[in-house]
């Protein structure tokens, strides 16, 4: 790995931790969109899409690793960030629906524009916080991350992450994992189609190895379910029917902002098929890598990426970035992977010669990929 370890006391300072609070500066920029209305209503995309891209291009990399044996206790600037989040999200995205409901200045592609913005903070922002709280083991942390994916209404996304994506990443198995050549736009509807019954089986199994049916009520499925139309009857009580379809806005766009960090984390990254349903452990080298500064502190370093994979429940402030022979690395940081993933020709352009590059490095054994790009290799048992 690269770099040396931090010290545990320059990690557990308030100043180590405040620049992964840049996320916080996203809910008055939201206020101001809704309060000014006009081109306003783009500046949260134009911030998370645009600016972090550029300022990644001065920034630069962040390459240091800290201690991975530093205690929880020295690490509660960075936990508290994630579990404020919710109710500060809540208060944020019922209150904008209760205001631009009743706003005469914002007219119909202003509110289009509004929530196209929320629905980037509930998934670039909220999603990913849920994605981290759901790995832990205190109780109000699994809660919270419930709590974030239910108003992306993908509360679903829990049970496919932990049961589904980290079992059987980079397999034929794994529905996100996104297969060599193809495009976003073929990607984003497989997905939603095949996430959600994949999560479901998943938890049915869990319970069928206990003698329970799928209908017990220890199913997560109730709670998802319950908690989403908690939150679609209240965006419908304080917006009434507006409110409702805004709501559903930004969900969806949350949801897209999901599976496009999902189809970049991946993409075209697949584990050898050792032969009668088997596939080599999970490595570093099966998802992609970036340590571009600026982003890795709005997105609490998810894109530390291969770490993550190896040691699920490490907090993100000691996740560990990745030598380019240990881990494949990303050209740019999300912020512009994403939009480059919206333009397929441009991305398999950027992308397939490092996924063929990937390959000789790790598989010059392996001569004919066909079963791989078509994941048409024999499930993982």
């Amino acid at each position: 790995m690269t770099a040396t370890a931090a010290t545990t006391p320059a990690i557990g300072r308030l100043s180590a931790a405040l620049p992964f609070w840049l996320s916080l500066l996203l809910v008055p920029i939201a206020w101001v969109s809704a309060i000014w209305g006009g081109w306003a209503v783009l500046l949260v995309p134009f911030c998370t899409w645009y600016l972090f891209g550029i300022i990644d291009i001065f920034a630069g990399l962040n390459e240091a690793n800290a201690d991975t044996e530093t205690p929880d206790d020295q690490l509660w600037w960075y936990r508290i960030i994630t579990i404020v989040w919710a109710p500060l999200q809540a208060a944020t995205l019922f209150g904008i629906i209760y205001y631009a409901t009743r706003a005469d200045h914002l007219g119909g592609w202003e509110l289009v524009g509004l929530f196209f913005g929320m629905g980037v903070i509930t998934g670039t922002i909220g999603i990913n916080y849920s994605h981290e709280l759901m790995h832990q083991r205190p109780r109000i942390e699994r809660r919270m991350a419930d709590i974030l994916l239910a108003m992306a209404m993908y509360s679903h996304f829990r049970s496919e992450h932990l049961l589904v994506h980290h079992r059987y990443v980079a397999t034929p198995r794994d529905p996100v994992t996104a297969r060599y050549n193809e495009g976003f736009h073929r990607y984003f509807p497989r997905v939603l189609r095949q996430c959600y019954g994949s999560a479901l089986r998943a938890e049915a199994a869990m319970l069928a190895r206990k003698g329970k049916p799928w209908h017990d009520r220890s199913n997560p499925f109730w709670t998802y379910w319950a908690m989403q139309a908690g939150f679609l009857a209240l965006s419908l009580l304080i917006g009434g029917w507006l409110g409702l379809a805004l709501f559903l806005w930004q969900a969806f766009i949350a949801a897209w902002h999901l599976e496009l960090v999902n189809y970049i984390e991946h993409y075209g990254l697949t584990r050898e098929h050792l032969g009668d349903g088997k596939y080599e452990h999970v490595k570093p080298h099966h998802s992609w890598n970036a340590a571009h500064k600026a982003s890795n502190w709005l997105l609490i370093n998810l894109q530390r990426h291969s770490d993550h994979h190896y040691k699920p429940d490490r907090r993100f402030p000691l996740l560990q970035t990745y030598a380019p022979d240990e881990a494949p690395q990303l050209p740019y940081g999300y912020s512009i992977m994403g939009i480059a993933a919206m333009v397929p020709p441009l991305w398999r352009r950027m992308m397939n010669p490092q996924v063929k590059a990937w390959r000789r490095a790790h598989y010059p054994h392996i001569k004919d990929w066909s079963a791989y790009k078509a994941a048409t290799n024999p499930w993982p048992r």
